[in-house]
């Protein structure tokens, strides 16, 4: 009889294990296992600002993403049924972080969506494979069970990692640095272009012409619009440093001496032209002077200014040119002031 009581009374309790871990199970268990950490049958999380404050406090800090496991059933406890593993270490995470690394799973696409992370969340599974967060999830929810998508193992545990985030912060610096740098060598190179002048000779004939073509846009730029009053001003302004530089020039001349009349022949030889300037004719040599008639009308006249005139010629010339203020003539190739004197 009490062998068949204690038979009975395990059997009875076997019976309660099993109902019980049955009842857990189902209480346990995520409807939905795509988010089992978000979907936990909890009043905190079931609150989404109480879910998006859960989730600025984490930042850039990595974090398990599964949920604590619930306690173990009679049955579990009894050996009836396995127990769940334990739950990975830190250290057993940084192997598989580091194993992941290895591999390039961060770098490469997701393998459900194929598209980049970049900046957007992602999970890091304890077999080392790495998947958007949203992809995880839509792919256990269409699945109906937690399996991995690459090598279907089961009942993994996850991990929120930066990673991919990191990796397109720094592709993104280095790129905005490659730009710079370019936008930087290319100002210079321009800048040499339009300073240094190059070796071919139809470049330089560009490099002259585009510099000159700045020069007169510079020039029409900085002007006055109306072109012909600027012109005139011009004009205007010559004449009359023209006008300033003749008085000066004609106040200054003196009476040459014979000293400066041997002077001034010297010149004129030196320099052998021997026609006049007014009619081209031929003049009389102021080295052979003494031999000349100086009774003929083609007699030659010196000027102060080393120029040689037929008198006719020359006479002819003031009668027909109007004078300044001070009546002083000018010659009629320098346009200074002169003395004369017949050779």
């Amino acid at each position: 009889m009490r062998k068949k009581s204690k038979a009975s009374n395990s059997l009875v309790t076997t019976s309660a294990a099993f109902q019980d871990h049955i009842t857990r199970s189902l209480l346990c268990t995520d409807a939905s296992p795509a988010d089992p950490f978000w979907r936990r049958l909890t009043k905190t999380f079931r609150d989404p600002r109480a879910r998006e404050r859960v989730e600025e406090n984490q930042g850039d800090r990595e974090y398990v993403l599964d949920p604590a496991p619930c306690p173990l059933t009679l049955a579990q406890k009894l050996g009836l049924v396995a127990s769940p593993g334990q739950r990975l270490t830190e250290d057993e995470w940084t192997w598989i972080k580091s194993r992941s690394v290895q591999q390039k799973e961060s770098a490469q696409p997701c393998a459900v969506c194929r598209e980049e992370f970049g900046l957007q969340p992602q999970v890091l599974l304890s077999c080392s494979h790495v998947f958007h967060r949203v992809c995880l999830q839509a792919f256990e929810r269409f699945s109906g069970r937690k399996s991995c998508p690459m090598c279907r193992r089961e009942h993994y545990e996850t991990r929120v990692i930066h990673d991919a985030a990191y990796l397109f912060r720094h592709q993104c610096a280095t790129r905005i640095q490659a730009y710079w740098r370019g936008y930087v060598a290319r100002k210079w190179y321009r800048n040499v272009r339009k300073m240094t002048c190059p070796k071919d000779k139809r470049l330089r004939r560009k490099f002259f012409e585009a510099r000159l073509q700045e020069l007169n846009d510079s020039f029409v730029r900085y002007c006055h619009t109306d072109m012909e009053a600027f012109l005139s001003d011009i004009d205007r302004s010559l004449s009359s440093s023209r006008r300033v530089f003749q008085q000066l020039e004609r106040k200054s001349v003196s009476e040459p001496q014979e000293n400066d009349w041997d002077r001034i022949k010297s010149k004129v030889v030196q320099r052998g032209v021997w026609d006049c300037p007014i009619c081209l004719t031929a003049l009389c040599n102021p080295a052979e002077s003494d031999g000349c008639n100086h009774q003929c009308h083609r007699r030659t006249m010196l000027l102060s200014c080393s120029h040689l005139f037929h008198q006719l010629c020359l006479e002819a010339f003031e009668a027909f040119t109007v004078f300044s203020a001070d009546g002083i003539p000018s010659c009629p190739l320098c346009r200074s002031a002169y003395h004369k004197k017949l050779i």
